[in-house]
């Protein structure tokens, strides 16, 4: 099923898919009857015999996630003597700003009233961008992110270390959407500003097992996500 630019346009401006963009569900929900963001995960339905029609399908054209990083974050790096870089398409500001382009990605909105959960599905990719994070002589990369709005909103990538793939696919950082600001806009793109970043337990055991340290918590805010973006 394909939407048109003005059908999007039309349920951004209402918030709809908010939620799908911008990892809305609070941290912590984990009821998904209760909650409109979704994995991207096959949808279920409240009837057994047939799944909804979606209301919209659509693919999203792109632009970026821009992270401003938290001054306890950057505190942290340097007292683990980490030294923050970016790669391939990413960019790292003066200001301290990370920005990693969307390369694609879809949003599928289903009526809450067909008793499809979650009601809103989807991903936005970032492939052939991402942070590294190099102390001494190992360097761990994490890239190509996929932001999943599911109940559990989450950010996910691959991982190297010195080169060499260690997971993929991992779960890398944990999105609280209760600090999203209203959507607005900027051109033919919307802004969805507000979003914490948090690192997540798995990358934080990851990296106190590569640099030899316990200090990498689950609760280490990473900053505040500007999501930009527009559909096809």
């Amino acid at each position: 099923m394909r939407t048109t630019t003005k059908s999007l346009t039309a349920l951004l401006s209402a918030g709809i898919v908010v939620a799908a963009l911008a990892g809305c569900s609070q941290s912590g929900t984990g009821d998904s009857s209760q909650s409109g963001a979704g994995s991207s995960s096959a949808p279920s339905s409240a009837s057994a015999s047939a799944t909804p029609t979606p209301a919209l399908m659509t693919a999203v054209g792109g632009k970026t996630t821009a992270i401003t990083l938290d001054a306890g974050f950057v505190k942290a790096l340097t007292t683990l003597k980490l030294t923050p870089g970016v790669i391939g398409s990413a960019t790292l500001s003066k200001e301290g700003v990370l920005t990693f382009p969307i390369t694609g990605g879809n949003v599928t909105y289903y009526d809450p009233s067909t008793g499809v959960r979650p009601y809103v599905q989807g991903e936005l990719d970032h492939d052939g961008s991402g942070l590294s994070l190099t102390a001494g002589d190992k360097k761990v990369e994490l890239k190509d992110f996929v932001i999943d709005p599911g109940n559990d909103s989450h950010v996910s990538g691959d991982v190297y270390l010195n080169g060499k793939s260690v997971v993929k696919g991992a779960n890398l950082f944990r999105l609280d959407g209760s600090t999203l600001n209203p959507v607005t806009m900027e051109g033919d793109a919307y802004i969805l500003e507000g979003t914490t970043v948090y690192v997540s337990e798995d990358a934080a055991a990851l990296l106190n097992k590569t640099f030899g340290t316990d200090a990498v918590t689950g609760d280490l805010k990473v900053g505040i996500a500007k999501l930009t973006v527009t559909g096809k």
